[in-house]
C-alpha cells in the first residue's frame, strides 16, 4: 500500500533539482511514490533525476508524467493527482527540499489522531547561501475534529503553506479541489478551498519543509499585471465557496478572506510591482471588491481591524501618500505579493 504520494512540477530547475530528489530519496516512510510532472522545461531537469535514480532501490517508486505542453506549476498539479495512488498526497516544489523524517512522521501523526484530512508541519525559509530565514507556521488549533469555531479562526487567519501539508487522497477526490488554472495565487486558492471543507487536522511542530528564496522564482518575479489574476483566482474562490455550500454558514469569515487576500493582496501587488502606480487601477481593484463583498464595511472582522479600515481609507482617499507606505511595509516583510 502506498501510503504517500508526492506531487512535484518540473519547470527549469536543473540547478535544484537534484537536493530536491536527494531529500525525497532519503525519505524514512518507504511505503511512497514521487510523481514529477515534465512541464515542458527549457533545461535538462528531468534527465538528472532520472540518472540519479539509476539502480537506486527506490527507483521504482518514481513516475514521470509529461503532458502535451507547459501547463504551470498548479495546472501540472492538477495533471498528476488523478495518477496518484497513495492514501494521502503531498505537493513539493522541485527547487525546494524536505527533511527525512518529514513524510514519516505526518504520516503517523495523521494516523494517530484517525486518520485526518490533514496533517502539517512547518516551514524554513532558507537562500541560496544556505543562510536560514524565517520559520513559517500554520495557525493552530486542536488537534481532531474541526469545529465551526476552529474553521472561523482558520479561515480567518490561515496562510498559504500548502506544501507543509498532507492530504487524504479522497476527501480531495470528494470535493475535486484543484488548483485554479490562472497562474497566480493557485496555492491560496487550493489552501482556502481546503480549510472551507476539511472535517480533522494533526499537527506536527517541526520545519521539516525547507523553503528556497531564490532570485528568479515565481514569487520573487516582478509583473505589474499579476493583480487582474489574483483578483479572476478569488473570485472563483467565491463561487467554490458558493457552490460547495459554504459561503452561507461562513459568510462574514470568507467574506473577510477576501477583503485581505484578494483586495487589499491585489493592491499590494500591484503597487509594489509598479513603477507609477496609478489612481485609476486602484479605483478599478476597489469596483471588483463592491461587486464581490457589497457591505465590506459591515463585516465584523474588517470592523475590528483599525489598521485595515485606516488603511482602505487611505486608499479610497489620498493613495498616493500610502503607495511610499505599501513599499516600505512589504520591503520590510520581504514581501512580493
Amino acid at each position: 500500500m502506498i501510503k504517500v504520494s508526492i506531487i512535484l512540477p518540473v519547470y527549469g530547475v536543473a540547478q535544484y533539482i537534484e537536493k530536491c530528489a536527494q531529500s525525497l530519496l532519503s525519505q524514512t516512510l518507504q511505503e511512497m511514490e514521487f510523481i514529477f510532472v515534465d512541464d515542458h522545461g527549457p533545461d535538462n531537469s528531468i534527465e538528472l533525476v532520472q540518472k540519479m535514480i539509476e539502480g537506486h532501490p527506490r527507483k521504482d517508486q518514481f513516475r514521470f508524467l509529461k503532458p502535451e505542453h507547459n501547463m504551470g506549476a498548479g495546472m501540472a498539479r492538477n495533471y498528476a493527482i488523478p495518477e496518484a495512488k497513495g492514501e494521502y498526497i503531498a505537493f513539493v516544489d522541485s527547487d525546494d527540499w524536505v527533511k527525512p523524517t518529514m513524510f514519516e512522521e505526518l504520516y503517523n501523526e495523521a494516523v494517530r489522531n484517525g486518520n485526518t484530512d490533514l496533517c502539517c508541519c512547518q516551514m524554513q525559509k532558507i537562500y541560496p547561501d544556505n543562510h536560514l530565514g524565517d520559520i513559517l507556521q500554520n495557525p493552530h488549533i486542536s488537534a481532531g475534529e474541526i469545529s465551526s469555531a476552529d474553521r472561523s479562526f482558520i479561515l480567518t487567519h490561515y496562510v498559504s503553506l500548502f506544501t507543509s501539508f498532507i492530504y487524504k487522497r479522497s476527501f480531495i477526490e470528494e470535493y475535486n479541489i484543484r488548483f485554479p488554472e490562472d497562474r497566480c495565487a493557485d496555492d491560496s486558492y487550493f489552501v482556502s478551498s481546503v480549510w472551507m471543507l476539511a472535517k480533522s487536522i494533526a499537527y506536527v511542530d517541526k520545519p521539516f519543509y525547507m523553503y528556497l528564496i531564490r532570485p528568479g522564482s515565481v514569487v520573487t518575479t516582478k509583473d505589474s499585471t499579476k493583480y487582474q489574476k489574483r483578483l479572476t483566482v478569488f473570485e472563483k474562490l467565491m463561487h467554490f465557496a458558493k457552490s460547495v455550500g459554504v459561503y452561507d454558514s461562513y459568510k462574514e469569515e470568507i467574506d473577510f478572506m477576501y477583503i485581505k487576500k484578494g483586495y487589499l493582496s491585489s493592491v499590494f501587488n500591484y503597487v509594489t510591482n509598479s513603477v507609477e502606480p496609478q489612481v485609476k487601477t486602484l479605483h478599478e481593484i476597489y469596483g471588483v471588491l463592491l461587486s464581490q463583498v457589497p457591505d465590506y464595511k459591515k463585516n465584523r472582522y474588517f470592523k475590528s481591524k483599525a489598521s485595515m479600515r485606516l488603511l482602505v481609507l487611505g486608499l479610497r482617499t489620498c493613495p498616493k501618500l500610502v503607495f511610499p507606505l505599501i513599499r516600505m511595509y512589504a520591503s520590510k516583510k520581504q514581501m512580493m505579493v
